[in-house]
């Protein structure tokens, strides 16, 4: 019986890849096409070091363009959706040499969570899988081609800095690469360890590249890549730890890591679009940060210094610019311990020196850190309190009085970190620093506002207007939410609620940037909450007018869906940005959205579905139901929390972990 029984849960475990509920909804093409969305179908796991998949040449943001068939080679890692040259393209691997053009046959190109393959032109089949830390590739040479691979171990999407590399045995080579991180600020250490299971020759042995040659009757290769931020012992050790595990045992464990985590949330109802982009969505807002801890807890301080701790998990890899509206108030959500790591994290990353963008010591490829303490603060409000905001408290208050305020947009940016700075301070009955942070946000932002964004000109609608960045002065208007009092106060709410109507009527909103992607929700507040479920409807599932780009007005307005099932994703210019566009997607999808981060509070729209699963980690579910629906245009008449009316269409986070029944009445 023991033996029967072991087998039915090695059968079950096989098996799991072929029958998972929500993974085979997600389309990882969805959004790698051109400039619409920048990322890309690698293998990968959640939080993890690893994404591997073909660089296309030329390449995207992400190394990867589904409109191009050239390879330039198949590297590690790779930033989701960010901007510049992106970040990552290490230690690429051609299945040919470089004198030699590598295509994609697209008709043979698949991807999965947590496995890619791809036929190129010269017949060579390539597999991909991860774990946390190690790339795992597979090629199959065809009959009459001998193997080789032709490795550049300084390959990167920025500079490299230092490279070097060492043949410790006939299957094993060990080394680093110190790279520039995205837009060419800070520096990230990745050393390596590449294994492979057959033995090499170690042929045209340049200064950061090499041929592996293989014997005449080797056709198939496998190669196991792993990382590490602190050496190549520790690198060494990934590839160890998982020697004992096939490719397809591999394989099966990373998409079973993906059913998990994606099991979190079930939806029910919908157009199957609808399903694949909610779930395609859901699995990019856990692609980051990276779990970058060694097995006893060292991780590498931006100070350059090792540290070890045993009470948390050490995370890198932020792009917190935009990544704080949504993506980390998702997380946590859906994710609470892990968010409480990654909270930790970043007081850790306040008291070993932390900069707005990258440092000269992070452990993998990082972008950027602007607005922490309003993510720290909004893990706290939603119960994630046990933070020890002292330790990282004076870098903190450094931080902000460096805040950049050389234009409008940054100084309204500014007037939000003052003012979770305020909280944070009076939190750890700091009551004189809480004071002067109040004090200081609110007159930075009156100042502000009053001057540039209150009087409504014709410039408004002109992008980047008295040097503002990536926006108009009408879509950094709202960029206060904290602060929605004071701007009824001084200009009314039923003329704010005019010239709302007027932003959305006119075509001024930009769903293809962040700055104003939490507006739709407003109109909850001015009293039109059928306006806030006409739009945010209206920009999940229907055509829209996009006037802007990332960094101008376009000549010719593009007109279509923001998010589509498509390898052409998302409209043209948006960044995915690191799951920013994602989390957003999802909150909509579900009926509740953030609108003020650092608030315990979500604003109520109508779900995209008939019926929500939540399944919480402290055990409790929440449902959110339709009720009366008959088409997708319909308003809501009320809704009921476990009973109770909520008069206000606001629901505060408190109340959704206790779990229940959130119910949606359309008649």
């Amino acid at each position: 019986m023991k033996r029967n029984s072991s087998f039915l849960l090695f059968w079950l475990l096989c098996t799991a890849v072929a029958v998972g509920q929500n993974t085979k909804y997600v389309n990882l093409f969805m959004g790698t096409s051109g400039d619409n969305g920048q990322v890309a179908p690698g293998a990968a796991v959640p939080f993890g070091m690893v994404c591997v998949c073909p660089d296309n040449d030329p390449r995207s943001h992400a190394g990867y363009d589904y409109a191009v068939t050239k390879v330039s080679g198949i590297s590690v890692n790779r930033l989701s959706g960010v901007g510049c040259s992106g970040g990552g393209g290490n230690l690429q691997v051609r299945p040919v040499a470089p004198s030699e053009e590598l295509h994609i046959r697209k008709s043979h190109e698949k991807a999965v969570p947590g496995y890619y393959a791809t036929v190129f032109t010269n017949g060579v089949k390539a597999e991909m899988t991860a774990t946390q830390a190690m790339a795992v590739e597979r090629y199959k040479f065809p009959i009459g081609m001998p193997a080789g691979l032709w490795i550049d171990f300084a390959s990167t999407f920025e500079d490299v800095a230092t490279c070097e590399y060492k043949r410790i045995s006939d299957t094993c080579i060990e080394g680093y690469v110190q790279a520039k991180n995205v837009c060419g600020h800070g520096r990230y250490k990745l050393y390596f360890s590449l294994n492979t299971d057959q033995p090499f020759q170690l042929q045209e042995n340049k200064a950061t590249t090499a041929c592996l040659t293989f014997g005449k009757r080797v056709k198939r290769v496998e190669v196991r890549i792993g990382l590490s931020a602190l050496s190549a012992e520790l690198a060494g050790w990934e590839c160890s730890r998982w020697e004992g595990l096939t490719f397809d045992e591999l394989r099966g464990q990373a998409n079973r890591a993906w059913e998990k985590q994606l099991a979190m949330i079930d939806v029910k109802g919908g157009k199957k679009d609808d399903r694949t982009i909610f779930y395609t969505s859901l699995y990019r807002t856990y692609l980051s940060p990276a779990d970058v801890s060694s097995p006893d807890g060292a991780y590498l301080g931006t100070d350059g210094k090792v540290y070890v701790t045993e009470d948390f998990r050490y995370y890198s890899n932020w792009s917190l610019w935009d990544t704080f509206r949504t993506k980390f108030p998702l997380l946590v959500l859906t994710e609470p311990k892990k968010m409480r790591d990654m909270a930790t994290s970043l007081i850790h990353l306040y008291a070993t020196g932390k900069k707005d963008w990258s440092t000269g010591f992070e452990s993998t490829p990082t972008v950027r850190t602007e607005h922490a303490v309003i993510l720290l603060l909004d893990a706290y409000r939603k119960g994630i309190t046990d933070l020890d905001f002292r330790k990282g408290y004076a870098g903190m208050k450094e931080e902000m009085e460096r805040l950049p305020m050389r234009s409008p947009d940054q100084k309204m940016e500014s007037a939000y970190d003052l003012w979770a700075m305020a909280q944070i301070s009076e939190i750890l009955d700091e009551k004189g620093d809480s004071e002067r942070y109040s004090q200081r946000s609110i007159a930075l932002f009156e100042e502000t506002w009053k001057k540039e964004f209150m009087q409504v000109t014709p410039a408004f609608g002109v992008m980047k207007n008295n040097g503002l960045y990536q926006g108009t002065r009408w879509q950094y208007r709202w960029a206060a939410p904290q602060y929605i009092d004071k701007m009824i106060e001084w200009v009314g709410k039923d003329s704010l609620l005019s010239q709302l109507t007027y932003f959305f009527d006119n075509h001024l909103y930009n769903q293809g940037n962040e700055p104003d992607i939490h507006v739709p929700y407003l109109f909850n507040r001015f009293g039109a909450p059928a306006k806030t479920q006409q739009l945010v409807r209206s920009l999940l599932t229907e055509s829209m007018v996009h006037k802007y780009g990332g960094n101008s007005e376009f000549t010719t307005p593009y007109v279509g869906k923001a998010f589509k099932n498509d390898p052409v994703g998302y409209s043209p210019e948006m960044d995915e940005d690191d799951g920013t566009m994602s989390a957003w997607y999802v909150f909509g999808a579900m009926g509740f959205y953030p609108l003020l981060v650092g608030d315990a509070y979500y604003e109520l729209t109508s779900p995209l579905f008939d019926s929500i699963t939540l399944h919480l980690l402290n055990g409790n579910t929440l449902a959110i139901l339709v009720q009366g629906r008959k088409k997708r245009s319909d308003f809501i008449k009320n809704a009921h929390f476990n009973g109770a009316l909520l008069d206000d269409y606001r629901i505060s986070h408190t109340d959704l972990l206790q779990g229940g029944e959130l119910v949606f009445s359309y008649r």
